[in-house]
Parts: structure tokens; C-alpha cells; sequence
């Protein structure tokens, strides 16, 4: 059965489809910016900045699995839009549920919260930003469900960048995590080094 398209605008399916694909890249462009701070600052990302990333990329995965679709050369069609971005929508509360409790952690006035800032603000309160911005604008894109996608065989080359792109960043997350809690099940609350290193 031949998936629907909802409206002919295809204009405004390339500029859908574009978002999409830069909604990826800002959000590996957040998860690249986060191991920064832990490789050349030096700072160990406790357990709820792990959950952070994993959510971002949840967030990530949603649009990714759209694009995916697109490259099999078929129409994209309601039910992949759906499931893509309640995937990210869930990634998305996820997130926002973990970065929020690690800033209410850390809101007495004195505390001066966990690792380093950027531009002013710790990683966790940026991360506050960044899910709210997924959550406005997945829920945009729901919305706008007539126009769900490129045509067929459209950006195929930047597409395949951009996932291959996202790729990278959930491997080296994984590897990055691997090392950091090397066989152990829970990461101390504050962590200092990497166990895999350092031994049992």
C-alpha cells in the first residue's frame, strides 16, 4: 500500500526536511560541545549528564529515522513522521526531567553547581534550553503534518552525511561511557577518572 503525502507544497517539504537535518547536526553539535568540556577541560560527566546526552540523542534518532526513510526511495509517510518525532518528543521530556533535576540540585544561592560554564551557564541549564527547543519544535512539526517530507530522492548525499555524521557522535558517546564506567554498573556521583583505566 502506497504511504499518503499530505499536501504539494514541495517547498515547504525541502525547508521541512532541511530543519530536520539541522536539528540533527545543533544537537551533535551540543553532544561535540559537551565532550569539549570533558576531554579538553578535563571535567567527567556525572550520571545525569549521561542521561542528558543519551536523551539527546533520542532526540536526534527521531528525525534521523525520517531521513532513513527518505533514502529508500519511498514516500515518507504519516505513520514514520509520527513515530519519528514522538521519539524525539519522548527523548525530548526525558531530558528535560533529568536536566532540570540537576539544576534544582544546585540552586541554592553559593552552590557553585557541577563543572565548568559556558557563556555564564553550566552544561545541565543549557541542556534545559536545548530540550525545550526540541520539545517546540517537534511539536511544530506535528503541526505542519501536510507538508512531511522531501521528494523522492531529494538530498540524498547530505542526508547520508548528516546520519552518518550522527553516527560518529552515538559510537564515540558509547565508548566514552564504556571507559568511564568500565565494568562497574553505577557511576559515583561526582566521578573523578575513568574505571576502566583505573581498575576494579
Amino acid at each position: 500500500m502506497r504511504p499518503i503525502l499530505w499536501g504539494s507544497h514541495s517547498d515547504m517539504r525541502r525547508l521541512l526536511y532541511m530543519l530536520a537535518q539541522f536539528e540533527i547536526l545543533a544537537i551533535c553539535g551540543v553532544l561535540l560541545g559537551a565532550f569539549w568540556m570533558q576531554f579538553g577541560e578535563w571535567e567527567v560527566p556525572c550520571p545525569l549528564c549521561i542521561i542528558q546526552r543519551m536523551a539527546m540523542v533520542l532526540c536526534a534518532l527521531g528525525p534521523a529515522m525520517i531521513m532513513m526513510e527518505g533514502l529508500r526511495e519511498r514516500d515518507i509517510g504519516l505513520p514514520v513522521v509520527l513515530a519519528g518525532y514522538g521519539m524525539s518528543t519522548l527523548g525530548a521530556v526525558v531530558g528535560l526531567a533529568a536536566s532540570s533535576r540537576q539544576l534544582l540540585l544546585h540552586i541554592m544561592p553559593g552552590d557553585p553547581g557541577y563543572g565548568g560554564t559556558v557563556m555564564g551557564l553550566h552544561l545541565y541549564t543549557w541542556a534545559v534550553v536545548v530540550f525545550l527547543f526540541v520539545l517546540a519544535f517537534s511539536g511544530t512539526r506535528l503541526l505542519l503534518l501536510h507538508s512531511v517530507g522531501p521528494q523522492r530522492g531529494e538530498g540524498r548525499a547530505g542526508t547520508r552525511l548528516v546520519l552518518w555524521v550522527l553516527g560518529l557522535i552515538i559510537a564515540a558517546n558509547a565508548v566514552a561511557v564504556f571507559f568511564e564506567a568500565g565494568m562497574h554498573w553505577y557511576l559515583p556521583d561526582n566521578p573523578t577518572g575513568y574505571r576502566l583505566l583505573e581498575g576494579p
